[in-house]
């Protein structure tokens, strides 16, 4: 199975490499994770392995999930996500997972996925960089306004706005993936893997980690 895991994101902090170099890295608690099941290309059309951490207590579960866990011989998980492969993997279903596989299967670069901070409404300014209008005398209050919106309208596209306007909205909380960070330290015995460089989410948040598909 390709090395992946499940966790929570603890925060930054640095360590001393070689000559004393000073590496900025990411506390990640990841594991034990527990498949919950095993997909194969008869049944499901693609090979892929489910994964759930954190225990959960039952009231705060759902019947399906209680029970869906429970054919791994676990009770229901809070987070659980599915790891594609490309190939029939060697777990099976009650199978648990820890920071172990990124030692035995010597890696060295990881993909993290997670959701970004939430900003809340935002303007342009802050959302998209804009600059804001001028500061200079005679200038109406409102310099920190996205401007005319209303650009390239009447090129045969009548009176709307084209689609994908650069305007003020929601900003953050969207999922993304920091791809090739280097894994700088594996701590089996905390459950700790130490990434090199920031990852998405606040502290405390749910991430993903699996080996890089691009590097190693």
């Amino acid at each position: 199975m390709k090395p992946a895991l499940l966790g929570t994101k603890i925060g930054m902090t640095r360590i001393q490499g070689e000559r004393g170099r000073v590496i900025p890295v990411t506390v990640v608690k990841a594991g034990p994770c527990t498949v919950l099941q095993v997909k194969g290309l008869v049944r499901d059309g693609y090979h892929g392995v489910q994964l759930g951490y954190l225990d959960v207590k039952p009231h705060r579960s759902t019947m399906p999930l209680i029970g869906h866990a429970g054919k791994a011989g676990t009770g229901p998980k809070a987070f659980s996500r599915e790891i594609r492969l490309s190939g029939p993997g060697d777990v099976s279903v009650g199978d648990v997972l820890s920071v172990d596989i990124f030692t035995e299967g010597g890696v060295k670069f990881v993909d993290v996925s997670g959701v970004t901070k939430g900003k809340g409404f935002a303007g342009v300014m802050k959302r998209h960089g804009f600059g804001g209008l001028e500061s200079s005398h005679g200038v109406e209050r409102k310099h920190r306004s996205a401007g005319g919106i209303g650009g390239h309208s009447d090129a045969g596209l009548g009176r709307g706005i084209k689609k994908g306007k650069r305007m003020a909205g929601h900003m953050g909380h969207v999922r993304r993936t920091m791809s090739s960070l280097e894994l700088v330290k594996v701590d089996a015995e905390n459950g700790l893997l130490l990434i090199r460089g920031s990852i998405p989410g606040p502290n405390g948040s749910l991430v993903v980690v699996r080996q890089s598909r691009k590097k190693g």
